[in-house]
């Protein structure tokens, strides 16, 4: 079994050289989402350590087996890898079947919403976004424990709590 240092360096190997939108070193993005993670257990852990890896990079899901990342590792990371056949709606819908899918891509959405992030982004390309990311908490939150969402936000943006409490706090 890959212990989760050995996970990080495979990350830190795979996404070497490449940059987010916004010109941030791309381990840094996917070692936020596993922050977000860390009270979920080490398997949440290393799925959002590795979240990106398979789309991202060469690496396949058979690759991180033979390395010895553990099956519901894999399945995880597979489970949110983009897929050329699916829209992004449709994925996440299949990822909020998933109880443990789903907290690893909230984790990315949070981190992917980020204000300090979005505000480095041209203004169209940063409202594009915002309504993208907007759409799939509509999806992910829905599906999730509100308070498993509220610690994974605490972690990873607080900026997003005020808006778990304004879709969770009942409408006068």
């Amino acid at each position: 079994m890959t212990t989760l240092a050995q996970v990080d360096a495979l990350v830190e190997e795979a996404h070497a050289g490449q940059v987010d939108l916004i010109g941030v070193p791309y381990v840094e993005h996917v070692r936020a989402v596993a922050a977000g993670l860390e009270p979920f257990g080490e398997e949440l852990v290393m799925a959002g350590l590795l979240h990106d890896v398979i789309e991202d990079t060469a690496w396949t899901a058979e690759r991180l087996r033979a390395a010895g990342v553990p099956d519901r590792v894999v399945a995880l990371v597979e489970a949110v890898t983009n897929r050329p056949d699916l829209s992004y709606e449709a994925k996440l819908r299949l990822i909020a079947e998933d109880p443990d899918a789903t907290l690893v891509k909230i984790a990315d959405n949070a981190h992917n919403s980020r204000p300090d992030r979005a505000a480095e982004l041209p203004p169209a390309r940063r409202e594009r976004l915002a309504a993208k990311y907007r759409g799939a908490r509509d999806i992910l939150w829905a599906r999730a424990d509100t308070e498993r969402i509220a610690t994974i936000l605490t972690a990873v943006n607080p900026d997003l709590l005020a808006e778990l409490c304004a879709r969770t706090t009942p409408q006068m």
